[in-house]
Order: structure tokens, then C-alpha cells, then sequence
């Protein structure tokens, strides 16, 4: 038996980890599996619990384990973890500071296709990559290497004399239901949503895989353009097991696609409406599923299903077909409005930064935004991962080549007309427009769950936001003193004043509309 000591890299960023403090579901899986293999595993959360490599350093020293496993991991994707590569690498360089006899092992979407990089530049730091699905082939090389060589070990890669060794991918796990999920492991008081009504907060994965060919995402490469799934029953099951066992009262499903089947789909619906747990859940999901299940939207509101995030990506149909999405902005308008009718809180995301950008794009993307009207809509900055098709298509553009910034927030394409500077300007200005204008909305709401929730949302966002950028300097400082704003006005309406009256000055939100409009200092 071995020791092994998982480690989330100690990473933030603004916008992926706002809302909410999700559990590190993929590495519960792999610390179940190490479990499962007779080894003693423990999970180590520095992300979560926003501590440094000095507290991972102590950790290790008093663990004193035999393997240490760091993942490029975002708690609620993987298909954009690049930025948190090299964080978690230098996770696994403490270990071998502390103690170079100390295996590192490395795994996730970006290690899995950029290895020979890795080695290149970091392979002092990190002995093993494991590529692919890791919970068969780590406890298979943890078992192997005390007695003999790795190189009979599928899906993984090394350094050998100079030489960097790749064997062949392992096939892809037949059952998920086998697998085992560590939840014990956790320290559940360190995951919450932070959106009012609040509460715990879990992930869980119903499926794996994507089959769609979005030229920015990697998840279709990373599955193999494979889709699987777990029987419907026991995800249900394990949900009814994180609410009576850690009394969860929030759910992300994190899967890339978990309603790609419908008729599973709607039996997981029927279960979760029978089984009445009064937990709430949060997916991901693709427009054409929203428009095919526009019967079987009543079992969604009634499922507990509150937060739909959709993909709407764009402001133009051209751009959406550049991207390989297969959706239009006609689609995309009517999947946000079936969900309104049965109210189901909408997040929809449309990218900037595109090569083509200009400053009447960028218009036209806010007036889209304000158009298509979800309750909350993001703005990630185009950003090429080193494996996807994007990444060949605008090499010529990519200006930044720390992946530590490569997180939908930094700027990394330069456009031909516009500055990365401008960019992020832009940013800003596409965030404060729209919800400024969402603002008189939310305010008109009726007392009520959506109120309340979108209050809350709202001024998390702005706060945040403000922070996020008052670093930015000159030019800049009105921008960043906007949000907060309207943060202070989100929370002056949460508490109401005479006769219900929310104590707002009526011209506030147009205020903020006007000064995104303002000429840049």
C-alpha cells in the first residue's frame, strides 16, 4: 500500500469561480480509485480553501506520502483548465523539494496532448503525465513502479534519458458506474453557492463525453468524440446520498452534455420528481436540447432544475458558424424564452475578442446580449487552447503565452483593429451595459425566489468585477469604480424601505449605461 496526496493547484480567477465553491469531483473520483486499489489516498484542496504553496509544503511534510497528483483543474469544466497547468506543476515541484523521492504525477486535458511540452520545460517537476481517464491507469502505475517499469503501463508518458516516452492510450472505462467517488475525502464545509438562497454545494457527473466539434472546446478531443453514460438510477441514488449523508442542497451536473440522451434524460427528470429531495440543480446544456424537450420543460422546473447555462457563444450567425456551434441566434432567442416560461433561471454566454473584433461589434454583441435577455450573461474573451482547432486557426493572432492567463478573462488574440488593452476595455463595457440595463428588470420583480436570486447574483458580479479590474490603471479607474456601484445598490435593495419601496436614486442604472458609453480616457 502507498501513500498518495491529491492536490488542487492554489488558483483563482475572476468569472469561473464566482458563484460558488464546487467540490474537486475529478480528483474524489481518482482518490476513490487509488482507495479501491488498497492505497491511502487524501485529498488536499488548496484551491477551495485559498491557500498557498507554503500551506501544500507543510501538507506534504506531514502526510509523507509516496505520490503526489495534481490535475489542470477547474472545478466545473474541463475543457478550459490550461490556466491552472502552471500552478498545478509547481504543486508537484514543492513535493519534489520536500522530498525528490516523491513520484509527481500530472493529469487532465491540457497534459494529456501537451506532454512533450511539459517534459520539455518542466520535467525536473513532474516524473509521470497521465493522459486520458486516469482512474484505471493511476492505481495501475502506482502498483507498478515499486517492482517494474512503466513502460508496459498504457496511457501515460515519461522522461527517459532525454527521451520523452508515450505508450499507447488505454481504452476508455466501459461501466462508470464502477467507479468510486472519495466523498468522504472532502471537507464539505469549504463548498457552498454563493447566490442567495445559499447553501452546501456538490458536483456530480452523469456522463462523459462530447461528440459536438465547437472549434474552441476540448472536450470532444479529450472524449475521443465519445459520449457515455451512467445509469440513470444510481445518479439519482447518488444525489438522494450527498443530501441525507452531507446534506447538499445545491447540484452542478458538470458533464459537457447530460442530456445529449433524451429518453435517459427524462427518466433522471421522473426519478428526480418522484424522489422530491427539494435540491437544487444547475446544468449545462446545448440550445437544440432546450428546443427538442420544449414538452418535457415542465418536468426540468419540476425536477429542481433552477439554472440552465447555455453556450450561445455569439452575436452574429456567421461567427456562431466559424465556431462549428449549429445553432442560430433566432435558436438561441427562443431557447432562452421556453426556459423563461417555466422559470428556469437562463445564463448564456457570447464571446468577444474574435480577430474581426471592433468597437461596433462589440456594440452589437451587448445589444444582442440585451436582446436574447437570459438572467445572467457572460462574456468569456475567445481564448485558443494549445489543443483545440482554435488554437491553428489564430496563431498568427495569439499575443500571450502564459497559460496562467489563458482563463476566458484575459485577453490572448489580438484582433486587427482593436488592442488587447482595448479588449478588455470592451470587456467591461459589454458587462456594465448589460446589466445596467438589467437592473430595472430585476428591481420590478416581484418579492419572490427569482428576485432575490438575481439580486444576489448581480451583486457578487459587480463586486467582484470592480475588484477584478481596478488594477488595470489609467483609463481604467472609472470603469472599476462602476460595478462596485452598483454592487452597493444591489444590497441597499435587497433591504426595503417604507411600504416595501426599494431606496434607490431613479437614474442610477442610466447613470452606468452612460458611462460605459464614454469615450476611453
Amino acid at each position: 500500500m502507498s501513500r498518495v496526496l491529491f492536490v488542487t493547484p492554489p488558483y483563482t480567477c475572476w468569472g469561473q469561480m464566482l458563484m460558488g465553491n464546487w467540490p474537486p469531483l475529478q480528483i474524489a473520483f481518482l482518490a476513490g480509485a487509488a482507495r479501491k486499489a488498497g492505497h491511502e489516498a487524501k485529498i488536499f484542496d488548496a484551491m477551495n480553501k485559498k491557500l498557498s504553496f507554503e500551506d501544500i509544503r507543510a501538507e506534504i511534510e506531514s502526510y509523507h506520502p509516496d505520490f503526489v497528483v495534481s490535475l489542470d483543474y477547474l472545478p466545473v469544466t474541463g475543457s478550459i483548465s490550461t490556466c491552472t497547468v502552471p500552478a498545478a506543476i509547481e504543486a508537484l515541484g514543492v513535493a519534489k523539494q520536500v522530498d525528490p523521492r516523491i513520484v509527481t504525477i500530472l493529469g487532465g486535458p491540457h497534459p494529456t496532448f501537451m506532454y512533450e511540452e511539459i517534459f520539455r520545460d518542466d520535467g525536473d517537476k513532474v516524473d509521470f503525465v497521465v493522459r486520458g481517464e486516469m482512474e484505471e491507469t493511476l492505481p495501475d502505475l502506482m502498483s507498478t513502479l515499486p517492482i517494474g517499469s512503466p513502460d508496459e503501463i498504457e496511457g501515460i508518458a515519461f522522461a527517459r534519458n532525454g527521451e520523452v516516452v508515450a505508450t499507447p492510450m488505454r481504452a476508455q472505462i466501459v461501466d462508470l458506474d464502477t467507479l468510486e467517488v472519495a466523498w468522504d475525502l472532502l471537507d464539505w464545509e469549504d463548498y457552498h453557492y454563493n447566490v442567495e438562497p445559499y447553501g452546501r454545494m456538490a458536483s456530480v457527473l452523469t456522463s462523459r463525453g462530447c461528440m459536438m466539434g465547437c472549434s474552441f472546446c476540448g472536450q470532444r478531443l479529450f472524449w475521443r468524440g465519445d459520449w457515455r453514460a451512467r445509469d440513470s438510477e444510481k445518479v439519482v441514488d447518488e444525489i438522494r446520498h450527498l443530501v441525507d449523508e452531507y446534506h447538499v442542497e445545491f447540484v452542478t451536473m458538470i458533464d459537457a452534455y447530460p442530456t445529449y440522451d433524451r429518453e435517459r434524460w427524462e427518466k433522471i427528470l421522473d426519478l428526480l420528481i418522484d424522489a422530491d429531495m427539494g435540491v437544487k440543480i444547475l446544468i449545462e446544456t446545448r440550445v437544440e436540447d432546450i428546443l427538442r424537450d420544449e414538452d418535457i420543460l415542465r418536468k426540468y422546473h419540476d425536477a429542481g432544475i433552477m439554472h440552465v447555462y447555455m453556450g450561445t457563444e455569439s452575436s452574429s450567425d456567421e461567427l456562431l458558424e466559424s465556431l462549428n456551434k449549429g445553432t442560430t441566434i433566432n435558436q438561441n432567442q427562443r431557447a432562452i424564452d421556453l426556459c423563461r416560461e417555466y422559470d428556469i433561471m437562463t445564463e448564456a454566454s457570447l464571446m468577444v475578442g474574435f480577430p474581426t473584433e471592433t468597437w461596433d461589434s462589440i456594440k452589437k454583441t451587448t445589444e444582442v446580449a440585451i436582446r436574447l435577455n437570459p438572467d445572467i450573461a457572460v462574456f468569456p474573451v475567445l481564448t485558443p487552447m494549445p489543443f483545440t482547432p482554435l488554437w491553428d486557426e489564430m496563431h498568427d493572432r495569439i499575443r500571450v503565452w502564459d497559460y496562467s492567463k489563458y482563463n476566458l478573462t484575459t485577453p490572448i488574440i489580438e484582433p486587427y483593429a482593436m488592442s488587447l488593452e482595448d479588449i478588455t476595455i470592451a470587456l467591461g463595457r459589454c458587462y456594465m451595459t448589460f446589466y445596467a440595463n438589467k437592473m430595472t428588470d430585476i428591481l420590478a420583480l416581484p418579492d419572490g425566489f427569482k428576485r432575490r436570486y438575481m439580486l444576489s447574483a448581480m451583486k457578487t458580479m459587480m463586486r467582484d468585477y470592480g475588484e477584478h479590474f481596478d488594477f488595470l490603471g489609467t483609463g481604467m479607474a472609472k470603469m472599476g469604480e462602476i460595478p462596485k456601484r452598483m454592487a452597493d445598490m444591489m444590497k441597499a435593495s435587497v433591504t426595503p424601505g417604507i411600504g416595501g419601496a426599494v431606496k434607490l436614486a431613479p437614474d442610477d442604472s442610466a447613470q452606468a449605461v452612460d458611462a460605459c458609453d464614454a469615450p476611453r480616457a
